[in-house]
């Protein structure tokens, strides 16, 4: 028999991927139709969703009729959603994908289902649509019940997007609505390390008109994983006006941590402001390049089209703040944020709060909750058992209760960092961190959380002070294996 040509050979390969991408991991091919049975709601209830969240009330006449009308003598009754979802999308973000993205998603499932976050809000389909199901389940309603036990949620976004709906499931937690639903996520920013820690993958897939079916199906089945969070509590003197990012909200007045005292006098004002974090939170050179970074786009939007143009105008803006040229700078005590920090932590297994050194060569602070920053880089490294041990830390996971804190000396020192052929400076791993910064020279410094920056004030007469716990509890992901 006559060898295959190359065109046969060709055709062969090209069948095969074809296969594959139309199949599930278990090899299954993956039909609209059972899909959208599978994770839609009975029609009744998807409007009753609809007409809770359009009124701002689970009572409303709308949804009382439909309730009705679902339960009328003789009526037959609806099947219940196997694994019922809901998804929030970012549509502004993902380039030009978005729009079609969400057109996509509505045909795969009840429109009604997939939330523009331009004009629903992730707090309002906790308080109204989430509201709705429990309301209807306290009346009997038994699809409601299940859809509400059963349901998960999927975020098309960035992970500032992801952590604001996670942020939102949490409020249920303290409300004491049980249970949260788990979130898997497609893909949309630039950096994309939560999806990439829960494996979801870096970027929005090339083929994803069908590729969303397979993300949605593995959604239902994927298995939980468990995520810390983070709060931040920032005490600063009044007086200075702050531009503070969304996940950053001006609060009444609150106490730090009374374990620790205050070195020094305290100002008669302050202002405070509290947020949460899930991926990193950093202070110095990173966060200033990222405040460049974001003025930048936001006066000149026409420059950021996408993930790749976005990044390598950001490695443009690096090199142009003085990352690679510290050497070169006058003054040489404003190199280091040794001159304007101290940190406090509370280290692995330990109540008690301990003062830990600066690094003299340190220009950033690094606080990482995951193990993927800066777009799938892991700075903290996979260390041995040995250097674990000698430094008393333990392995790093997204759901062990402590932050990573490493420190990037000038800009070379990041690139290898970031190319990892090094790892970054180790310098704690802790479960509760005090940041005091004191001004002296320094007119402001450079923060950010989750990748939204802002340039903070800073008075030579009085500290700011950051304290950063553990939220008490976890957010649940499904995990994209």
């Amino acid at each position: 028999m006559d060898p295959p040509s190359a065109q046969s050979r060709g055709s062969a390969r090209s069948s095969l991927i074809d296969s594959i991408r139309g199949c599930t991991l278990a090899g299954v091919r993956i039909h609209k139709d059972e899909l959208r049975k599978k994770i839609t709601f009975p029609e009744y209830l998807r409007l009753a969703v609809r007409e809770a969240i359009l009124a701002k009330d689970v009572s409303a006449p709308a949804v009382v009729q439909l309730h009705e009308s679902a339960h009328a003598e003789g009526k037959e009754p609806a099947e219940p959603a196997e694994m019922p979802l809901v998804v929030f999308i970012n549509s502004k973000s993902g380039g030009r994908h978005g729009p079609e993205l969400m057109a996509r998603l509505q045909e795969l499932m009840g429109e009604e289902q997939v939330f523009d976050l331009s004009a629903v809000k992730p707090h309002e389909f906790v308080q109204y649509g989430l509201g709705c199901l429990e309301k209807l389940a306290s009346l009997g309603d038994k699809l409601a019940k299940e859809t509400r036990e059963r349901l998960r949620i999927v975020v098309a976004g960035g992970d500032g997007t992801v952590g604001w709906v996670l942020g939102c499931l949490g409020e249920l937690n303290k409300q004491g609505r049980l249970p949260v639903p788990p979130t898997g996520i497609v893909p949309l920013g630039t950096g994309n390390d939560l999806s990439r820690s829960f494996d979801w993958g870096g970027s929005f897939p090339f083929n994803w008109k069908s590729g969303i079916k397979r993300t949605l199906d593995k959604v239902t089945s994927g298995p939980i994983s468990h995520l810390d969070s983070w709060h931040v509590l920032m005490s600063m003197p009044a007086g200075k006006e702050l531009e503070t990012p969304h996940s950053l909200k001006e609060t009444q007045e609150t106490p730090l941590d009374q374990d620790l005292e205050v070195d020094g006098d305290m100002p008669e004002k302050v202002n405070c402001y509290q947020g949460v974090f899930y991926n990193y939170f950093s202070i110095g050179m990173d966060a200033q390049v990222a405040y460049g970074f974001h003025n930048l786009r936001n006066k000149k939007p026409y420059l950021a089209q996408g993930p790749i143009t976005n990044k390598m105008i950001y490695s443009g803006y690096s090199c142009k703040q003085g990352w690679f040229f510290t050497p070169c700078i006058s003054d040489p005590g404003l190199r280091s944020l040794k001159n304007i920090l101290r940190i406090y932590v509370k280290k692995v297994n330990c109540s008690k709060w301990e003062q830990i050194l600066v690094p003299s060569s340190v220009r950033s602070i690094v606080l990482l909750n995951l193990p993927s920053y800066g777009s799938g880089r892991n700075p903290w490294g996979n260390l041995k058992p040995n250097y674990l041990e000698k430094r008393g830390f333990v392995e790093a996971h997204a759901d062990d209760g402590l932050l990573e804190i490493f420190g990037l000396k000038q800009g070379w020192h990041a690139s290898m960092v970031m190319a990892e052929l090094i790892s970054a400076k180790h310098i704690a791993q802790a479960s509760a961190i005090r940041f005091e910064l004191r001004g002296g020279e320094w007119k402001k410094a450079y923060m950010q959380m989750d990748g939204e920056p802002w340039k903070q004030p800073m008075n030579k007469d009085f500290s700011t002070f950051l304290e950063i716990k553990k939220v008490p509890h976890l957010s649940i992901m499904v995990r994209g294996e």
